[in-house]
């Protein structure tokens, strides 16, 4: 007689809720950690007088390694055990977390971070991995409604739970509070959840294309970041960067079990879907970046209502996702695909203007809304558009590339963003130190700090305001690209998306 599956046990052990709620606490601390940190970044650079690079590191360490090991961490879960790779994340990430809290230095916290995202490229993946072997296919739906409701609900109050944490408490708060989730994550799991494994996962691990993805992006990302600072060997150090990745897209067409099914970009929609993803999101990474570092650090904004500027957007999402999702059903993704990077890039110039003195609700309010407006227009009908253009055999393949590719964006975005921001601000920085009639003496103290962007200190009025003007007019640059990366994803989607015949793929 045949052995059920896992999943089989799964359901008639009658835990799958068990699974259900270890999957949120679970990825509830990558989702948390993933828009708190930008909050906590003002306070970090302050305490360890940090520069602007170093900050980055802090996010890209982060994003680098979880996008770089996401499709291979889904994998793994499928062989070894969904569990068991669930927990490993856990743990990692858990150890992490602790370090980053009790890190005595920046270059600490970049490291503790980048061991954080091998963590989160476990668990993420997994979480959802557990929830479809642990429902059936008639209420799964529901249960990964209700996994992306909560992850949402994260994202919203993330911000600014970190922010009241940054005002009140200190800045290591923001990391001790994943120690008490994943505590209940482990003990539930334990506890309540069966083993899952895929009897279909055959084959070996990509495990050359993880390697040439991670270093590859890990190169040419630090020659990006250091770039401004004229380190040694910073041009070589990239075009390595850029021949590994060369030689990982390679090795995805020829490997027999690819990390990265190139094939699936034979589908003109997957291809768009993911341009339009790589464009949207790399714009919008940046601008929820230097957005709380602007209002932190030079409209002087308490943590607390910084990390809640952008709850409308997430608010919106929630509300609107599901009107949006039945347009695109009704009309096709094209429409709310064009319309919503629209709404976006209208949302960005916005708020271009110098918004200091003018207060929240007349200069970044309407802003916001429109920004919420065109996500909420956007996001469901783009995974939709990603999920349905491959076989529903390779659903679950579209769905890692799709979400690979939108954290990529993020890690490239910022790269490049941040060294028009850094050449912007000093430039900016000289020439305001000139018209403010200070001392030749005086103009190289305070330029000689120009690495710590918005945290540069001085005692002089005009001085100060030269630094401030500095970063407003880099921060105005930043929004203009986001703008035009927001156009250029409406433009992928009038190129490249077509309707699709119904229950079928047009390809992959």
């Amino acid at each position: 007689m045949s052995q059920p599956s896992d999943a089989q046990e799964v359901k008639t052990a009658g835990s799958a809720n068990w699974v259900l709620v270890v999957a949120v606490l679970g990825s509830s601390m990558a989702f948390l950690d993933g828009t708190v940190v930008n909050v906590a970044l003002p306070a970090l650079q302050t305490a360890f007088r940090a520069s602007g690079a170093d900050v980055q590191w802090v996010v890209q360490a982060y994003a680098l390694l979880l996008a770089a090991l996401l499709l291979i961490g889904g994998s793994l879960g499928d062989r070894y055990g969904r569990k068991l790779v669930f927990l490993a994340g856990v743990l990692i990430f858990t150890a992490a977390s602790l370090w980053c809290g009790l890190a005595g230095s920046i270059h600490s916290v970049i490291f503790a971070r980048a061991l954080q995202g091998m963590g989160a490229a476990l668990l993420i993946p997994e979480s959802l991995a557990l929830i479809t072997g642990a429902f059936p296919e008639e209420t799964r739906g529901k249960a990964i409604g209700t996994w992306s409701a909560a992850s949402s609900v994260m994202i919203a109050v993330g911000p600014v739970v970190g922010g009241w944490m940054v005002q009140h408490l200190s800045w290591r708060w923001v990391f001790f509070i994943n120690l008490p989730l994943a505590a209940a994550t482990v003990l539930i799991a334990l506890w309540k959840v069966p083993e899952q494994k895929s009897a279909e996962a055959t084959g070996p691990l990509d495990w050359a294309g993880a390697v040439l993805a991670t270093v590859g992006l890990a190169a040419a990302t630090f020659s990006l970041v250091e770039l401004p600072n004229g380190i040694p060997y910073d041009g070589l150090i990239g075009a390595v960067g850029v021949v590994l990745l060369v030689g990982f897209v390679v090795v995805e067409w020829r490997a027999k079990n690819p990390m990265l099914p190139l094939d699936l970009f034979r589908s003109a929609n997957f291809s768009g879907a993911n341009l339009l993803t790589f464009f949207l999101y790399g714009g919008l990474t940046a601008v929820i970046y230097y957005l709380p570092q602007k209002l932190i650090q030079i409209e002087h904004y308490p943590p607390t209502k910084a990390g809640a500027i952008l709850l409308p957007v997430t608010l919106l999402i929630a509300l609107l996702s599901r009107w949006a999702g039945g347009l695109s059903a009704r009309f096709g993704p094209r429409l709310p695909l064009i319309a919503g990077p629209m709404l976006i890039t209208a949302a960005y110039l916005l708020v271009v203007r110098d918004s200091r003195g003018v207060g929240y609700w007349a200069a970044l309010f309407p802003g916001v809304m429109v920004l919420g407006l065109g996500l909420a227009v956007t996001v469901a009908p783009l995974t939709a558009l990603a999920m349905n253009s491959a076989s529903k055999e390779r659903a679950g393949s579209a769905s890692g590339v799709n979400n690979a590719v939108s954290r990529v964006a993020g890690v490239v975005a910022l790269g490049v963003v941040g060294v028009f921001f850094s050449a912007t601000f000093a430039s900016s920085l000289s020439a305001g130190l000139k018209r403010a009639g200070l001392s030749q003496a005086e103009q190289s103290a305070i330029y000689a700090q120009r690495a710590l962007l918005g945290d540069v200190r001085t005692s002089n009025a005009k001085a100060q305001a030269a630094v401030d003007e500095a970063f407003e007019g880099s921060f105005r640059l930043v929004l203009e690209i986001a703008a035009g990366l927001s156009l250029l994803s409406a433009l992928a989607a009038v190129w490249l998306v077509r309707p699709l015949t119904e229950g079928q793929s047009d390809g992959g």
